[in-house]
């Protein structure tokens, strides 16, 4: 996990057949400008804090009337035997690895001429074992999918083979990708049902015919917009846009009757209709009339009096007193966030020095952004039942106002109340001071 991009140069990109609005997805739509070269796009990757960047280039061969050749090279390689290439698929990946043994360079590729930048991990769906890199998997996996990219179901119904659709489907977990499938000539690429990773689209345009995806935009377009103004009198805040979530493929083909590259920008359903559900959903902001208002007091009312009744559902606690059992629907959202965190350390190779024997006196696997408020307490008394009891957990407090911030004083409320029901376990806490927002603190997040 960390970012990915892709610059395709030299093809003719067809968006007609996307749902979408496609006012910002056709190519004789002016583009507003915004100038960066390659270096800043690499720059932009790696201030994300990647373990490792790379970078690989798929070379296309316009062959006449007989196809398509391709050739993947490092990115300073050149085409094979002097051969003039007639389009470019250039493939970056900054990685910030947190599972398998072995150390991994993105971009991936196989001995099939494939090529996988992936940004997400897998938490289910999928059967990996817990020493298993995501994209590495992923790449695998994939690559044993069939190539007719016509595939609605999970499996083809005329190969037998999983579809790519059905694999990225399957995924339990936030993810990006972009793939190359050698043996179709089909470019993939997409993002989760609930866009829970980053990425951005530049469609071709009468102005600029790249074809461009990135996690980053390279340049602010903010940063640009005031002088772009001043010379043209338009902004270029539209250069970029969020890839709408969904998995796409574009088949790259000769065309009939010109000599150039031609794809067709086509888009695919989730094999699981709850994720189709999810994406048509229209979220509607709904005011509550001063009637629901009244009798969500109500009820709230008669809860908090029930909340200081016995009855025989209450159970004793650790200091003998009684309290009201869960009611179920907070138990059963209560276990799935405590799933959530148990698969999250269980599977990261970092979690698991005990298990290898390589545990220090002192390591501090995870922390979490701590303000003592509702979220931030829930995480870390859960992380307490997640996680070996030998590790500590630091917990991080951000202020603006020294000792007398209001996130300060319930972070240290907070930390009395995590001693008092976990007592075994540590907890360090760090009070920072800042006037600005601290991005690099290390952090837990649900994905």
């Amino acid at each position: 996990m960390c970012g990915i991009a892709l610059i395709v140069s030299g093809i003719r990109i067809d968006t007609s057949s996307l749902p979408f609005d496609s006012t910002t997805a056709t190519p004789t739509r002016k583009s507003e400008k915004l100038l960066f070269s390659l270096d800043d796009l690499k720059e932009a990757l790696r201030r994300r804090g990647p373990d490792s960047f790379g970078a690989k280039k798929v070379l296309l061969q316009l062959l006449g009337q007989n196809g398509v050749s391709s050739f993947t090279v490092e990115e300073d390689g050149d085409a094979a035997d002097g051969a003039i290439e007639t389009a470019k698929l250039h493939f970056f990946g900054a990685t910030l690895q947190l599972r398998g043994i072995n150390p991994l360079v993105q971009p991936l590729t196989d001995a099939s001429g494939n090529v996988l930048v992936y940004n997400g991990e897998i938490f289910g769906g999928l059967h990996l074992a817990s020493d298993c890199n995501d994209a590495e998997f992923l790449l695998q996996t994939v690559g044993e999918c069939c190539s007719c990219g016509s595939c609605a179901t999970d499996r083809c119904v005329e190969c037998g083979k999983s579809s790519i659709a059905g694999v990225l489907s399957a995924i339990k977990g936030p993810w990006a990708i972009i793939y190359w499938q050698d043996s179709s000539r089909t470019l993939w690429f997409g993002r989760d049902a609930f866009g829970r990773r980053s990425l951005l689209v530049h469609w071709p345009t009468v102005d600029d015919s790249t074809f461009l995806l990135s996690s980053v935009s390279p340049v602010s377009p903010v940063q640009q917009a005031s002088e772009y103004e001043d010379h043209n009198g338009i902004g270029c805040l539209s250069y970029w846009e969020e890839l709408p979530c969904g998995i796409y493929s574009v088949h790259v083909d000769a065309s009939k009757t010109s000599g150039y590259l031609v794809g067709e920008v086509k888009i695919h359903e989730y094999t699981n209709s709850m994720l189709n559900e999810l994406i048509k959903w229209e979220r509607i902001s709904v005011e509550p009339s001063s009637e629901d208002l009244h009798t969500f007091c109500h009820k709230l009312s008669l809860g908090q009096h029930a909340k200081h009744q016995p009855s025989s559902e209450a159970v004793p606690n650790k200091t003998g007193s009684i309290q009201p059992a869960i009611p179920m629907p907070a138990h059963i959202l209560l276990n799935a966030l405590k799933e959530s965190v148990l698969r999250r350390t269980s599977m990261y190779t970092v979690y698991q020095a005990v298990i290898s024997g390589i545990r220090q006196e002192k390591f501090f696997p995870v922390a979490i952004l701590f303000s003592g408020g509702l979220d931030s307490m829930i995480l870390a008394a859960l992380l307490d039942k997640c996680m070996d009891p030998s590790y500590e957990i630091d917990l991080l407090n951000v202020s603006f106002d020294g000792q007398l911030a209001p996130d300060r004083k319930s972070a240290k409320a907070g930390l009395n109340e995590l001693r008092r029901v976990a007592p075994s376990r540590k907890y360090a806490i760090h009070c920072f001071l800042s006037t600005f927002l601290v991005p690099w603190f290390i952090y837990f997040i649900f994905a």
